[in-house]
């Protein structure tokens, strides 16, 4: 976790549910965040920002990287 952000930071224990389950826990495990969902094959912009979690899901729209603050 960088030092600068505050509240959780990471969610390992998402690995493999649904992405719109995984958004609703991130948001309220850290209300200092927005949660966003990654369809595979999507881009997103890689400026570090602590109030942005991108959760990347595959093609069952489960999570399936460890979702992180960035």
């Amino acid at each position: 976790m960088s030092s600068e952000c505050q509240g959780k930071s990471s969610w390992p224990e998402l690995l493999g549910v649904s992405g719109a389950t995984a958004v609703a826990i991130i948001e309220r495990e850290n209300p200092l965040v927005t949660a966003i969902i990654v369809p595979p094959g999507s881009s997103v912009i890689f400026d570090f920002c602590c109030d942005r979690v991108w959760v990347y899901v595959d093609n069952n729209g489960n999570v399936d990287r460890v979702p992180r603050i960035g």
